[in-house]
């Protein structure tokens, strides 16, 4: 029984180095790098790494050169076998406003290993509150705006059924 304990002990302590000595800042610009291949920058102004995560503040979001969006606070945080983005005051561009709700107080993405093909969306903003998941795997996105306000440059794209409007789409 002490060898199982010794085993689970070295598993957690290994776990764990990784978790904290893993260089968030570092994926995070392999994460901008990225994105510059689509033709969208991140500015930030303060980037501050902890232990489990990564906190940028006042992030200006560029695509193409046009800033489209500005972002108060981003939190990334994982445990390897769990991970969520955390957006929070997401104000999108006046040019925009005919397109898309405006501002979003609050948007979280989750992940799980336990689903590895799907992650969870949930927000919160000028157009109510919505929520749904993103099917990685066959590529489907599925959101459903629950107390829906303000959604009036949506209803086009959006569906109607007995819970209240849906949006649906592939990549």
């Amino acid at each position: 029984m002490s060898m199982v304990k010794y085993i689970l002990t070295l598993c957690m302590v290994i776990w764990l180095a990784l978790v904290i000595l893993m260089p968030k800042e570092e994926l995070y610009y392999k994460l901008e790098e990225t994105l510059h291949s689509q033709e969208i920058a991140l500015n930030e102004e303060v980037i501050d790494e902890g232990l489990f995560g990564l906190s940028l503040k006042n992030v200006s979001v560029y695509v193409k050169g046009i800033n489209v969006a500005n972002i108060e606070e981003v939190n990334l945080f994982t445990i390897l076998f769990y991970s969520y983005i955390e957006v929070k005051g997401l104000r999108i561009d006046d040019s925009l406003k005919t397109m898309v709700p405006q501002e979003t107080q609050k948007a979280v993405l989750e992940h799980s290993v336990m689903a590895p093909f799907s992650v969870s969306v949930e927000a919160e903003g000028s157009f109510g509150t919505m929520d749904g998941k993103i099917d990685l795997n066959e590529r489907k996105v599925h959101l459903d705006f629950n107390e829906s306000k303000n959604i009036a440059m949506l209803k086009p794209q959006l569906k109607k059924n007995e819970k209240g409007w849906v949006y649906e789409t592939s990549f």
